[in-house]
């Protein structure tokens, strides 16, 4: 009997010289949008990553670019409240959410954000996945779940990547992953399968990279 949420297999060698191609290319930031009316033309196929603050949500965007310095991470929790564009070769947006969970914004920014989140993942046509990550040392927390559902009710299809798996002893690690399909298994719009990563270790970059490159 196989579990629910597996974990992606291995992409082959096609699948994974697409995603090899795609980023291989020409990687720019775009721009920083705090409003609706900034938002790019939806011309191209798009992806965007969410995940609480301290996820390692900036360095597995530099490693999937191969770009250091692309996503600025942050030792402040909730600095970067902007919806941040990245052109990936000449036909995919690579969309970086502001980190959520973060305690020392006031108020009113996290309101306003998450106002324009909501607004962003109900009205764009061209968003064919969002990428929550969740660390692999601690699994599911109830912010994560709160994403999630603004996912559900938006009906965009999320695929869950844990990061820092480098961090976690195999048998710790099978517990998280259990906590995970559990939490997720309440989530319609959740995709059905799991991504491990390690920025670090570059573990489960390549198949990150297929993923999005097969995504049509």
């Amino acid at each position: 009997m196989q579990l629910p949420f597996p974990l992606v297999e291995e992409p082959d060698e096609i699948t994974t010289e697409k995603g090899r191609k795609l980023f291989a290319g020409q990687t720019d930031f775009l721009k920083g949008v705090v409003a609706m009316s900034g938002l790019p033309p939806s011309d191209r196929i798009e992806v965007c990553f969410a995940g609480r603050s301290n996820v390692g949500k900036s360095s597995l965007i530099n490693a999937l670019t191969g770009r250091k310095g692309l996503a600025r991470a942050s030792n402040t929790p909730g600095r970067t409240q902007e919806i941040n564009f990245f052109t990936v070769g000449e036909d995919h947006y690579l969309v970086d959410l502001p980190g959520y969970g973060f305690a020392n914004a006031p108020v009113a920014v996290v309101e306003k954000w998450q106002k324009l989140l909501k607004q962003y993942l109900s009205g764009r046509q061209n968003l064919r996945r969002a990428f929550v990550l969740i660390d692999a040392r601690h699994g599911i927390k109830k912010v994560d779940e709160e994403i999630m559902s603004l996912l559900d009710s938006s009906a965009v299809t999320f695929q869950c990547v844990l990061t820092k798996a480098d961090k976690v002893k195999a048998k710790d690690r099978e517990a998280v992953l259990k906590q995970v399909r559990e939490k997720l298994s309440k989530h319609p719009a959740a995709f059905p399968e799991l991504i491990l990563t390690s920025s670090e270790k570059g573990d489960g970059i390549a198949t990150l990279r297929a993923t999005i490159a097969t995504l049509i």
